[in-house]
């Protein structure tokens, strides 16, 4: 006979993962990826570490997973953000925008996903998860160009050069350390994405007026 699992033991299951896998973001948001351990992991989930692992069957699997986690999210709300915008170079600011905010709202955890030193392997998952956003962005210029508001360019590259731009001047090691007010947060979205956006070809007036349509509504968390 085959056991099938029932709908409320799926949900559970499921549940349960989700509140390891939130409790493994809790943990990477405070600590840093260093601080993602099995334990400490197991005890904010309120879980057993033996659970952890009937997950996680390793550390790696569990920061792999989490790294996963935490950029699909970051990919939906890009697109959410560029969806909403009235046009191509519109939806290019806001896609900018929201890369810029989600790595000042989360700046170690924005760090831990991208390139702090961990003790276990998970390039593959940091690869894959950069690559998907770096597509989204590319899709968001290729579509201003196409409508004729950017010069013809390599979008791979344009895209990959921008969000290389973004990480490291907001998270990486040479990131301002003194950003901790909105104010302070706020001037940095819009350098950044004025930035980004007249390094694909958009004339500076323009430019200035997308940061700014941009920028406005966004919400910044100080000290997440």
């Amino acid at each position: 006979m085959v056991y099938r699992r029932t709908t409320q033991v799926v949900k559970r299951l499921a549940a349960r993962r989700s509140a390891i896998l939130a409790a493994a973001r809790e943990t990477a948001a405070d600590g840093g990826m260093a601080a993602v351990q099995i334990a400490p992991v197991a005890h904010r989930a309120k879980v057993a570490a033996g659970t952890v692992y009937r997950y996680f069957p390793s550390k790696a699997e569990l920061i792999s997973e989490l790294i996963v986690d935490v950029s699909r999210d970051e990919l939906a709300a890009i697109r959410r953000a560029a969806d909403a915008a009235p046009g191509p170079s519109s939806a290019l600011a806001a896609a900018v925008t929201t890369v810029a905010v989600h790595a000042l709202s989360h700046r170690k955890l924005a760090w831990g996903i991208l390139a702090e030193p961990v003790d276990v392997d998970v390039t593959e998952s940091r690869l894959a998860s950069r690559r998907e956003i770096a597509d989204e962005i590319e899709s968001r210029i290729s579509a201003a160009v196409r409508a004729g508001h950017l010069p013809a360019q390599d979008t791979a590259l344009a895209a990959t050069a921008l969000l290389g731009a973004l990480h490291e001047s907001l998270v990486g090691p040479l990131a301002p350390d003194n950003l901790d007010d909105p104010a302070k947060l706020r001037d940095a979205v819009q350098t950044v994405t004025l930035l980004a956006l007249r390094g694909v070809g958009v004339m500076d007036a323009r430019a200035r007026g997308l940061v700014v349509q941009a920028v406005l509504p966004t919400k910044i968390l100080v000290g997440a």
